[in-house]
């Protein structure tokens, strides 16, 4: 009975639950591939395997669907570092 008042207390205030799942474990980071569309972590202190790079400073994407998770699916780095967009199929 207790969670049926919660949950309609949570429907009349119109608050809702939503779980946010970072991207990388506490003590990670999120590495880029560079010229494709993968992503994997990486443990802080350590650099990126070959053909992954950092993010750029200020796009880093911390959690699942926000901003920069979400800007990311279309967007990668080249080789240079410049950021372009993702190509068909990567």
């Amino acid at each position: 009975m207790t969670a049926a008042l919660a949950a309609g207390a949570l429907a009349l205030t119109g608050c809702s639950l939503r779980i946010q799942e970072d991207i990388c474990r506490g003590g990670e980071y999120p590495a880029l591939s560079i010229g494709g569309g993968g992503s994997y972590c990486e443990r802080d202190g350590d650099e990126p395997d070959a053909g992954f790079t950092r993010y750029p400073e200020g796009k880093v994407p911390q959690q699942v669907d926000d901003e920069w998770d979400v800007y990311w699916r279309t967007h990668t780095v080249d080789k240079d570092g410049e950021i372009v967009d993702l190509p068909a199929g990567a």
